[in-house]
């Protein structure tokens, strides 16, 4: 994945992970230790008897402290990063081709358009919006949103592998996504979601069309924390307080509000290097890619990874936002 260079801005090119080379220059990183500080951690944790949910928070708590000891903002991004590393170094003679999708969304064509499983980054937010679950949202509209269909991932793969089948190859990279190309912002995004879902509501288990409409845009963190501190923690409190006064009549409402604030801030620390990420991802090695099958005659209509192709208004609003309105919404 191409945000394995962390929170950094700016042009990203497509360089190697080398070995044991953290992003912040924090010496000292080494996946053998890292490996035995989640297995004593884990052991420790089923020795006390902690139940299954409790290990799994205590486990992603364990994942983002260790990875942003070393520059990375969350676990997902720094296990990549690893992995890119171990392949380094163990690869030997083998020719080896690296492909780091931007984020990855439905396909655009194939096996069908909008074809999508399970939820991913972004799209649990879209899913939360045409619930009319969300209220607040913290971004920076400003920032580019890069996304590339799957398919088209798909089609990189296959292309890089058979460029690159009878050569050896060096530390090749191939960045997959559309920021330099063709670029589309969290605007966008935020426009064609409100559009989308006014005039074709989400309809529920009860069947009622669930109404959407402009919410609260917060395009910083600092605002995000005010905000949450004033609608949600302080009315928390006054719950804890009644709840102490009232011999706990209120624990089951104070227990739900906390967990679900917790669930949100959880999100928003997750997805916060997306939303506010100022980066652009080079993919000069792609573009040569592309120039080269092109060249040797390749069908590109069978073969299309340009995003170029991609008017990203009608893939929204025909193409992804039906597909998880029918693959996802449940």
């Amino acid at each position: 994945m191409t945000y394995v260079c962390g929170e950094r801005g700016g042009l990203i090119v497509e360089d190697p992970h080398h070995f044991g080379v953290s992003l912040n220059g924090v010496p000292g990183l080494d996946i053998d230790t890292e490996k035995k500080v989640v297995e004593e951690k884990l052991n420790q944790l089923q020795k006390e008897g902690a139940t299954k949910h409790d290990i799994e928070i205590a486990m992603k708590d364990l994942g983002i402290e260790r990875a942003t000891v070393f520059g990375w903002p969350n676990t997902y991004v720094f296990t990549k990063a690893m992995g890119e590393m171990l392949v380094g170094a163990l690869k030997g003679n083998l020719p080896v081709v690296i492909v780091r999708p931007t984020i990855i969304a439905s396909t655009y064509k194939e096996p069908f358009p909008g074809w999508v499983e399970g939820l991913r980054t972004i799209d649990s937010l879209i899913v939360a919006y045409g619930k009319g679950k969300l209220t607040c949202f913290v971004v920076d509209l400003k920032a580019v949103f890069d996304v590339i269909p799957a398919d088209m991932v798909v089609n990189a793969i296959l292309v890089a592998m058979v460029a690159h089948a009878n050569q050896p190859s060096d530390d090749i990279i191939y960045h997959v996504g559309s920021s330099v190309r063709n670029p589309v912002r969290y605007r966008n995004l935020y426009d064609y979601a409100l559009r989308y879902f006014k005039e074709k509501p989400w309809i529920n288990k009860e069947g009622n069309p669930i109404k959407t409409g402009k919410i609260t845009i917060l395009n910083n963190m600092a605002s995000f924390h005010r905000y949450m501190f004033i609608r949600y923690l302080l009315p928390l409190k006054g719950l804890e307080l009644a709840n102490e006064m009232l011999c706990q009549y209120f624990q089951e409402i104070y227990l739900d509000l906390k967990r679900k604030i917790r669930t949100t801030m959880r999100l928003v620390d997750l997805y916060k290097p997306y939303l506010f990420f100022n980066g652009v991802f080079d993919n000069m090695s792609t573009e040569k890619l592309l120039s080269a099958v092109r060249e040797e005659g390749v069908e590109m209509d069978l073969f299309y990874l340009d995003p170029k192709m991609i008017d990203w208004e009608d893939y929204f609003m025909n193409i992804h936002f039906p597909g998880i309105v029918k693959y996802a919404f449940k």
